[in-house]
């Protein structure tokens, strides 16, 4: 067989040589469609599990939040490795999986036992969420927010989280290319109502009539319109009166 090619070939040059040709233009071609990236992304799939809690440390952010996330999702099919990180206020349980499951199917089963395991995590702690598809080079920037020398005591850390959460992480999610910016730590801005019963006694009021009163007091409604009557406006100009 392999005679029989070389003998062809021989015989027939011309043929070997626009075939030869004709490759060399695809594989010129075919170079020109290739994607370069300069830091290839060659990592499996990967679901991560975000949980903020905030005022929790380390350690009891891996006994009552990593550590449950871990059991709960460690027998799905298809797991190839388990990782996870405990921080102040910040939990992030990494599941990754062969490169033949699906993403998608991935995200559904851990969502699944996500909801089975909240049952687990205490309310006041907070809620664990899928992060965004991404890869492991997903992360690329870390930032802390910090007051400028001088104004330590204008913007303290409630201060610092609300501006990160209402106006940094706001215009980052605007940014091509960034799919989610994850906020922890600082102190989340609350606002307490303290109820005295003896001036709800002493005024007739319930505690009904309070919770129905803030209730009122946050409602979100829709603007309306403003009607303003036909004006009539004298420009002098050049000695003569011109109407508009």
């Amino acid at each position: 067989m392999l005679n029989k090619i070389i003998e062809f070939s021989v015989k027939n040059k011309l043929i070997i040589a626009l075939f030869t040709l004709g490759l060399i233009l695809l594989g010129v071609y075919e170079t020109t469609k290739l994607p370069i990236d300069a830091q290839p992304d060659i990592t499996n799939n990967q679901v991560q599990v975000i949980t903020v809690a905030p005022s929790y440390g380390a350690a009891d952010i891996e006994r009552l939040v990593t550590f449950p996330i871990e059991q709960a999702t460690s027998n799905i099919s298809g797991i190839t490795e388990l990782r996870s990180f405990s921080r102040f206020g910040l939990s992030l349980v990494t599941v990754v999986f062969d490169d033949d499951t699906d993403v998608y199917w991935a995200r559904q089963q851990v969502q699944e036992r996500l909801q089975l395991v909240q049952e687990n995590i205490p309310e006041a702690i907070g809620k664990p969420e899928l992060g965004p598809i991404s890869s492991g080079l997903g992360e690329i920037f870390q930032y802390v927010v910090r007051a400028k020398k001088g104004y330590e005591n204008i913007y303290d850390e409630t201060e610092l989280r609300t501006i990160q959460d209402w106006v940094i992480r706001r215009q980052l999610l605007g940014t091509k290319g960034v799919a989610d910016v994850s906020s922890f730590g600082g102190k989340l801005k609350q606002y307490e109502i303290a109820i005295n019963p003896n001036k709800l006694q002493a005024f007739n009021i319930n505690i009904n009539d309070v919770f129905d009163a803030l209730e009122k007091n946050n409602q979100n409604t829709g603007g309306a319109y403003i009607e303003k009557k036909e004006t009539v406006l004298f420009i002098r100009s050049e000695g003569l009166f011109r109407k508009y």
